[in-house]
């Protein structure tokens, strides 16, 4: 389907679905038609766009120029003239806007309910909430009318909309993308989210949008000892107390899904999760929620037109905090970073429910505050520590989608995504951290070989086989454990197999420190051309090997000695 064929096809669907709540913009059919079409002239002259023709939606707290931004508020609406960061970047790859998405107001939700422009029914069954805040968003995706769409996830919102559809949801740890143009909800914690259809799609948006922005003081970028894959695989699960909030049927749904990482080889241990739970009720029942009434507090003081009861209880009640409150809740946040840090010692990663149930619309106006803070259980303490989390489909409980979110630490990201990929049965993507270096290896540390851990302990990733140009040699070297040398030789040398793996700069140093004589890296050419460093061996030290190059690579070799 070309660009306009994706556009017409999408509002189509606007029109079929027949759900004017999830928009708060929706821009003129023409409009976004004259875009596809200039995409398409850019294609056919060759421009690279990485999501070239994918339709999205943004949620109204998330600036797009030529659109209000009212996040969720009438009287709030103001008209930016730029776009935010990530909106400018997803439209520099391609991507076409459909129009800005409803939410709860002030991004003060998990329901969706909180708007003055109308609560969002779930795309599937209209009884009950669609989730929050970021619900215009995933209905949007839901319903098919968007390829993907951008939320914003502060206490779960990224996350909660996405499981109650079934849906995938992308967290990535605070700052790789930017808020630039982004209203604040509660600053320090706030984040810029992805929904889609399937994991794929999901990281390769999430991968246009990730960079440092000057203009963002939070923005950060990934560290030089940032892990491109998991170690062992081993994952944390809660204990039965910390599954008691599930229905029977969640919790088998939950259990389904663990069992199958262990079928997929991953090793899983039960802990107990009360401190991340403690922790998650700070965001709100503490002093933090002071930074909600930083964000929009004023503006509500004056009782302004379209506000929110609930969302306007919830930010007042903070005015009157005293700062020591304050200052005294986010030393308890920092007690309870290093007891998380302890209890995840070990493990790559933490396994959760994405939320608790999925409750009627009915149910929320009749308790607005308890319901909400339920589904928040397993998500509100994931930005308070500094974590990042994929939240993905895992069956059906109660009559709805069911989902679980992988949580790691902070730029253990990728190991989110792989950990993901198990459970949706995708294949792994080009990982998402940038700044790696690739590395080939040709025997001892290959996959199933004695050394092979000296990688995976700095969280190096495996790409692909790889073949050399063919102009070296291969010999088999006295070592223990044995090993291979390799040698350029542009005469008698032939091509050889190896491993093409990632490591970050921070691993390739420890690495190359303990890289015994007579080892080396240096560029190694591949076959097609290009180089890549990898493994070499000094002529000297070669002369005495056993030269093994007929065989074309290692294992070859020990399969026929």
């Amino acid at each position: 389907m070309n660009p306009t064929e994706r556009v017409r096809a999408a509002y189509r669907a606007i029109t079929e679905a027949d759900r004017p709540e999830v928009w708060i913009a929706l821009r003129e059919e023409q409009d976004v038609l004259r875009e596809a079409e200039a995409l398409e002239r850019a294609l056919t002259e060759g421009d690279e766009l990485p999501l070239a023709g994918l339709v999205f939606a943004v949620k109204d707290n998330i600036d797009v120029a030529g659109l209000p931004t009212t996040a969720g508020c009438p009287s709030f609406a103001y008209s930016p003239a730029d776009s935010a960061t990530a909106v400018r970047r997803l439209l520099d790859a391609g991507a076409l806007v459909l129009g800005k998405t409803n939410l709860d107001q002030f991004a003060t939700g998990l329901v969706g309910t909180r708007s003055p422009y109308g609560a969002v029914r779930h795309a599937h069954q209209p009884d009950k909430v669609s989730g929050g805040s970021s619900s215009g968003s995933a209905v949007a995706v839901a319903l098919g009318v968007a390829d993907f769409a951008l939320g914003t996830d502060t206490a779960g919102s990224g996350r909660v909309p996405a499981a109650l559809h079934g849906i995938v949801g992308l967290k990535p740890t605070l700052g790789l993308v930017p808020n630039t143009g982004v209203v604040p909800a509660a600053r320090s914690y706030d984040c810029v989210t992805v929904f889609a259809q399937a994991l794929p799609l999901a990281q390769r948006v999430l991968a246009v949008l990730t960079g440092p922005d000057s203009a963002d003081p939070t923005s950060r970028t990934w560290p030089p000892d940032t892990r491109f894959a998991a170690t062992v695989s081993r994952l944390a699960i809660p204990d039965d107390a910390g599954l008691a909030p599930l229905s029977a049927e969640a919790t088998a749904a939950f259990h389904a899904a663990v069992a199958t990482l262990r079928e997929r080889g991953v090793t899983v241990e039960r802990i107990d999760v009360r401190p991340f739970l403690d922790a998650a009720t700070l965001l709100y029942d503490g002093a933090l929620v002071a930074e909600r009434y930083a964000a929009v507090g004023e503006f509500l003081e004056g009782e302004p037109a379209g506000a929110d009861p609930t969302v306007t209880r919830i930010v007042l009640a903070a005015r009157d905090l005293p700062a020591h409150r304050f200052a005294a809740d986010l030393e308890r946040l920092d007690r309870y970073r290093t007891e998380a840090a302890a209890l995840l010692t070990g493990f790559d990663a933490l396994l959760l429910p994405t939320t608790t149930g999925h409750p009627t619309i009915a149910e929320v106006e009749a308790d607005p505050v308890a319901v909400n803070s339920r589904l928040g259980t397993y998500t509100n303490f994931v930005n308070l520590l500094d974590l990042a989390a994929a939240a993905v489909p895992a069956g059906t409980a109660d009559g709805s989608p069911f989902g679980v979110s992988v949580i790691t630490r902070a730029f253990d990201d990728q190991i989110a995504l792989d950990l993901a990929a198990l459970l949706t049965g995708d294949e792994p993507a080009t990982p998402y951290p940038t700044g790696g270096t690739d590395l080939v290896v040709f025997g001892a540390h290959l996959r199933g070989q004695p050394l092979n851990h000296q990688l995976t302990d700095l969280g190096a990733r495996f790409r692909s086989a790889v073949r050399t140009a063919p102009e070296y040699r291969m010999v088999a070297l006295p070592t223990t454990p044995p090993k291979p040398g390799i040698v350029r030789d542009t005469t008698e040398g032939a091509s050889l197999t190896g491993e093409r793996w990632t490591l970050s700069s921070s691993a390739l140093g420890a690495f190359l420190a303990g890289l015994p004589a007579p080892m080396s890296l240096g560029p190694i050419t591949v076959d097609g051309g290009g180089q890549v460093l990898g493994f070499h061996c000094d002529p000297d030290t070669a002369r005495d090997g056993e030269d093994i190059t007929r065989h074309g690579s290692w294992t070859t070799y020990l399969g026929e000695s």
